[in-house]
């Protein structure tokens, strides 16, 4: 069954653990201090950074409080990103939910970077043979830095102090997000990602809009690919109609040359 992660907006406090955690477990550079330009230093993700920790000054009840969130790969159960990649690049793991990157297949066309719509593939701009980055869940086919294959959860979710993060079956996950959203009325009554896009590994629920941290609200519950199928089924036949095309204008312009150029002769030797 695949694994899943449950985001507490309500328990976060923003300390920025599990994005320091990721980036010592993947053995990210820390060029860019995670705190260098405050707690809201990195603002996004990018080429070297996974995961980031949302701040917000949210107005509640007629004042002003502060929320936190964490942000990385969805891990959608009908990946956008895997879709739109030709070269494979981009594979979702059915046993785990990972959706896993593998460079070697990449071809740096960036196409899952326009697909997500969630916005999370980013591009090692500053490389001379940049590769897309982004969570791999901690989840790694060769091992290397395989977590979720050993059967532990994943560094982010290990280093939470809060228990904003909660790691399991994404199943029992859904089960006790309704728990908590129906037994305290603080809590918006909605999880995000459960349908948006066809569904996500990552679940949120939250006591502030979801907006607040940048999710889009009209996504829908359709899978993505869905959409870019109705599209691509087409290909083969249209290749091959346009190819059949381009040979018979091929032939008629070169049998007009050929006609036009035998009448040429017959009107000189007249």
């Amino acid at each position: 069954m695949p694994k899943g992660v449950l985001v507490d907006i309500t328990r976060c406090m923003g300390c920025k653990a599990c994005q320091v955690a990721c980036k010592q477990w993947n053995d990210l550079p820390s060029s860019n201090p995670e705190f260098k330009e405050g707690l809201t230093s990195p603002p996004d993700m990018n080429g070297y950074t996974y995961t980031t920790v949302q701040i917000e000054v949210v107005k509640k009840d007629n004042d002003y409080t502060i929320r936190s969130a964490k942000r990385q790969c969805m891990h959608c159960e009908h990946p956008a990103c895997a879709s739109a990649c030709f070269a494979k690049a981009l594979q979702r793991d059915p046993k785990t939910g990972a959706v896993h990157y593998y460079p070697h297949l990449c071809v740096g066309c960036r196409y899952c970077m326009l697909a997500c719509p969630f916005d999370v593939p980013k591009y090692q701009w500053d490389k001379q043979f940049p590769l897309v980055a982004k969570c791999q869940f901690c989840f790694d086919p060769e091992g290397k830095y395989d977590r979720l294959g050993y059967g532990l959860r994943p560094a982010c979710v290990d280093t939470c102090p809060t228990g904003a993060l909660k790691f399991g079956e994404r199943d029992e996950l859904l089960q006790e997000a309704r728990n908590r959203i129906n037994s305290d009325p603080k809590y918006i009554k909605k999880i995000m990602g459960e349908k948006e896009a066809g569904g996500t590994s990552w679940l949120y629920i939250s006591d502030v809009p979801f907006e607040t941290f940048g999710f889009r609200p009209n996504l829908g519950t359709r899978p993505l690919p869905e959409y870019s199928h109705n599209f691509l089924k087409w290909t083969p036949i249209i290749a091959v109609g346009w190819g059949t095309l381009l040979t018979v204008l091929y032939h008629y312009t070169k049998r007009r040359e050929q006609v036009a150029s035998e009448s040429g002769k017959k009107d000189v030797h007249m």
